[in-house]
């Protein structure tokens, strides 16, 4: 589970006992704010789907974290009686992830209208919270891997160039057709081992109706088990777990033939561009890498502001960064 944290926020002269009515609403709701931060940490973990498919740290100081990576390195036959020097080191990449902005997601829980509701309010404003941050982490996610997909690798040197990203056109109108995204499949498991790009840890992310119609076609002539998928339980709608030993994943989080992207303030990576045709992405953990200083965390008002406003105020926040890292490991479908 992700790095979940709860705290309470607003409470003035709490050190001083404060009055006896702010001690009596914290007694009355403080296991009930404790549920409501569950609620909302267990609707991030579910909405998320980027989660764990690229390399994550944890940032506890500073502004900005690195990644290294290496080259490819060469052998050759021992001289006998010659020392060995080393054949010198090996070609080296740094990338730098920034943080972006603080994200926050928040509403105000007014005491009464969750009285008269017949439903359980703050249940239902706290799973609206961690889904919006959870969108927020996917969508940085899927845009850096189409970036990354487009991208040539840093490293150049000697025995290098190493091999860059990959865009694979499925051909005009085929984003839905069944048999173009298998092709796809295939030609990107080839595409990700000839650049001897590990086999673990590898994902596909489609359109929801990109994904039902692969399924539609599990057991057929386009799908079987001898191409290495396998099937899961058609009735549920998880008809499908891999195709050539990829993973599959489904999100309306894809930049999926979304047009130009452009910067939002608070951004401090890259996320923006042109995804008029992307319609696809499959990718290895290396493609991209994530760092996060807060994740998510919830934070509540309490105690005599709380009762000043007869509600609680509830934010939903995190910080984190995303950028490319690998980009041999990041393929992108195009719908031309």
């Amino acid at each position: 589970m992700a790095n979940l944290t709860q705290s309470v926020v607003g409470t003035l002269n709490k050190a001083a006992a404060t009055t006896s009515a702010a001690n009596a609403y914290d007694t009355k709701y403080g296991t009930y704010l404790k549920l409501f931060s569950g609620e909302l940490f267990k609707a991030y973990e579910s909405a998320t789907v980027a989660k764990g498919t690229v390399q994550s740290r944890s940032l506890k100081n500073g502004k900005s974290m690195q990644f290294i990576f290496t080259g490819r390195m060469q052998a050759a036959y021992h001289t006998p009686g010659e020392p060995i020097l080393g054949s010198g080191d090996p070609p080296v990449a740094e990338k730098t992830i920034v943080m972006d902005d603080l994200l926050i997601s928040s509403a105000f829980v007014y005491d009464l209208d969750e009285t008269l509701a017949h439903y359980s309010l703050r249940s239902e404003i706290s799973a609206k919270i961690g889904h919006a941050l959870a969108e927020a982490y996917d969508k940085k996610i899927f845009r850096t891997v189409a970036l990354a997909a487009r991208e040539a690798h840093p490293i150049t040197a000697s025995p290098g160039p190493e091999p860059g990203g990959t865009q694979i056109q499925l051909g005009a109108g085929n984003q839905y057709n069944a048999q173009a995204l298998v092709d796809g499949f295939f030609e990107a498991a080839a595409v990700l081992d000839e650049k001897n790009v590990p086999q673990n840890g590898r994902t596909a992310v489609l359109n929801p109706r990109q994904y039902y119609a692969l399924v539609s076609q599990v057991d057929t002539n386009i799908l079987n088990r001898d191409y290495g998928n396998n099937s899961g339980n058609l009735t549920s709608g998880q008809g499908l777990y891999e195709i050539a030993g990829i993973q599959i994943k489904r999100s309306n989080n894809l930049p999926f033939l979304a047009g130009t992207v452009n910067a939002t303030p608070g951004e401090n990576n890259a996320y923006n561009g042109d995804f008029t045709n992307s319609c696809g992405l499959i990718y290895q953990k290396d493609a991209a890498g994530v760092v996060e200083a807060i994740g998510p965390q919830v934070q509540v008002t309490s105690g005599d502001v709380s009762v000043m406003y007869q509600g609680d105020l509830i934010v939903g926040r995190q910080a984190m960064g995303v950028g490319t890292l690998n980009p041999a490991a990041a393929i992108e479908f195009l719908n031309t």
